[in-house]
């Protein structure tokens, strides 16, 4: 394999780390921090082996990536990006092991939301920047990556987003790169409409410009240890519900807005699914918590539609901790970490448009025993399915359950609880955030964890990230083979 491509990008992922880093060096400068050394320190570093890996490769780009190359530099660039990302967090004040800064930076670029630092509303101010910036870096990333390379390998069934978003009847722009720049703008457009929407309604400048960051991407690291509880803010909880579902919806829709395409929004299944999901889940926990708690209607409504399309889109904030609700909350919950946004959004989770095909294999599995010999086709958006995208969300699914169930026991080697140990094991690879229990419940956070389970949950973040098979088959000798 010729990884000289692969190390030309990795250069420039590492000069696009130097350059974030800039941004909260100077704020900790602004502020009086001594940490801002520490980013001066990690800018050179990273300059360093970025400069070094972009003249030692240059010129080697000219020909596009095979599938081999294309599987490795996923996997790498979103390794580097955590590996990287977490030398500031280590060398900071806040005195956190490498473990910890790891699975903190991992948390962060695969927008994951866990969070190790205890004490947030006493942090130094860049490292609370950097953590946003790393996951606005995920966030953005994670959808050109969707858009460009995903559905190139052919993993879990992202061919069939490649046919919706890519054909020339549906192509939003007619080059992936004008793709990723119309996204980029669009992205940016979002973080400064959440970020001035946020301020307006009480936030500070800070904390505005950090929760915008980290609500767009759907990632969920608070500036404050009780997430949104600390505003105590109706119209916050409001205005982020509205964000985040924004978050969690295609940005290839967001394209075609910008081009008058306002129907394509009601057009498209996978986003009429998505909010028909939230509105009847939302509902019926919102009369269940009326009857079960005497809470108003409206107070009902407000606290589970922001907890709920909090967990449903993977960003994982909090405004009260709904496993005092009651196990019945809990069992939901929990079943909601698995659902995820729309494909080619910033969301995680197993995404609206998976259980859209899993659902028509279900019912033509239904007519196949009644009518052995009928011919049943499944239909997407008035296109016929092929077999092969219906294998690859198979497998996914079966994939998804095994790395839980894998997970979950390692966990439970090291002594974890049997509760701590599956939700954090679904958390981590669904990249929600919050588990449940009294350690990494919505009220908690992991630095109770043994090192062990960092790592651990810091590679399950990874495989749920890049959507398991991409990571997963790495470890496979027939990628190696000539």
């Amino acid at each position: 394999m010729d990884f000289r491509p692969i190390l030309y990008v990795m250069g420039m992922l590492l000069c696009l780390l130097a350059i974030g880093m800039a941004v909260p060096m100077l704020v900790d400068m602004y502020y009086e921090h001594d940490d801002w050394r520490v980013f001066f320190f990690c800018i050179c570093i990273c300059t360093f082996f970025g400069g070094t890996l972009i003249l030692s490769n240059a010129g080697c780009t000219e020909e596009s990536l095979n599938i081999k190359q294309a599987f490795v530099l996923t996997a790498m660039g979103w390794g580097v990006m955590s590996l990287f990302g977490a030398l500031p967090l280590w060398h900071s004040g806040i005195n956190l092991t490498f473990a910890d800064a790891v699975f903190e930076a991992t948390s962060a670029v695969t927008t994951t939301g866990s969070t190790v630092i205890v004490g947030l509303d006493n942090a130094p101010p860049g490292i609370l920047l950097w953590r946003s910036i790393l996951q606005a870096f995920g966030g953005v990333g994670f959808i050109v990556m969707a858009l460009t390379i995903l559905p190139f390998l052919k993993v879990g069934g992202m061919q069939l987003f490649q046919t919706e978003s890519s054909d020339k009847s549906d192509k939003a722009l007619p080059r992936i790169r004008q793709n990723a720049m119309a996204i980029g703008y669009i992205y940016l457009f979002l973080v400064a409409w959440c970020t001035m929407t946020y301020w307006f309604c009480g936030m500070s400048g800070f904390d505005a410009i950090n929760h915008a960051m980290t609500t767009i991407s759907t990632a969920g690291l608070s500036t404050h240890d009780a997430s949104f509880a600390y505003f105590n803010n109706h119209l916050l909880e409001w205005s982020a519900t509205f964000f985040m579902i924004l978050g969690a919806l295609p940005f290839v829709l967001f394209i075609r807005m910008g081009k008058g395409e306002w129907k394509a929004v009601f057009y498209n299944s996978q986003v009429r699914a998505f909010l028909r999901f939230l509105a009847i889940v939302i509902l019926l926990m919102t009369f269940w918590l009326m009857i079960s708690h005497d809470r108003s209607f409206g107070d009902s409504l407000r606290a589970v539609s922001f907890n709920v399309v909090s967990i449903v889109t993977t960003t994982g904030y909090m405004s009260e901790d709904y496993s005092l609700w009651g196990p019945f909350a809990l069992v939901a919950f929990f079943a909601l970490t698995f659902v995820g946004g729309c494909t080619g959004s910033t969301g995680g989770g197993t995404k609206i448009m998976r259980f859209q095909i899993m659902s028509s294999i279900f019912k033509r599995q239904m007519f196949r025993l009644v009518h052995p010999h009928g011919v049943f086709p499944i239909t997407y958006e008035g296109r016929r399915v092929s077999e092969d995208v219906l294998f690859s969300v198979i497998v996914y699914v079966i994939a998804l359950f095994m790395s839980i169930a894998v997970f979950s026991l390692l966990l439970g080697l090291l002594g974890v609880d049997l509760i701590t140990s599956i939700t954090g094991a679904a958390a981590s690879i669904m990249n929600v955030g919050p588990g449940l229990g009294n350690l990494i419940g919505p009220a908690g956070n992991f630095a109770g964890l043994p090192e062990a389970a960092k790592w651990i949950l810091s590679f399950g973040m990874l495989m749920g990230r890049l959507e398991l098979l991409t990571l997963l088959v790495l470890f496979s000798p027939y990628l190696w083979r000539r």
